[in-house]
């Protein structure tokens, strides 16, 4: 059984019910997953557009938009690809309170041994201690 790709307006519809027909699609899609009926698959770049979008245009707290992405991670018979990377990042963001997408460039600096980050957002990178390259040198 070929995957099945699972794009951002899907979560949303599922998280935010604002579309009754949409959000009960989407329900139904996912419990065929959870019955191994199809195979689901998504990535970062869905995570990303959900997290800003919940964030952006529902205006829901950080920890309540962290806590729907973490719900992603362990939905029965969905792949979350780089799945490592985005628990890790999930961790970081609620221990430190940086946005998601932060969170994740550290996680990635540090799965892919990266001695610093080159960035001019350093205050976020510093309340992860990741070290912050120093321009100029």
């Amino acid at each position: 059984m070929s995957p099945i790709f699972v794009d951002s307006n899907v979560f949303l519809r599922l998280f935010t019910h604002d579309e009754h027909g949409h959000h009960d699609l989407a329900v139904h899609l996912f419990e065929r997953a959870e019955r191994a009926e199809v195979r689901l698959v998504t990535g970062p770049p869905v995570l990303f557009e959900v997290y800003w979008t919940l964030r952006s245009a529902y205006k829901l707290g950080r920890v309540e938009v962290l806590d729907a992405l973490g719900s992603i991670l362990t939905a029965p018979g969905l792949t979350v690809l780089d799945h490592t990377l985005v628990d890790d990042a999930l961790q970081r963001a609620r221990t430190s309170g940086i946005e998601f997408a932060d969170a994740y460039i550290a996680a990635s600096a540090a799965d892919a041994g990266c001695e610093s980050i080159a960035t001019f957002n350093a205050s976020d990178f510093r309340k992860l201690k990741v070290p912050v390259h120093p321009f100029g040198d």
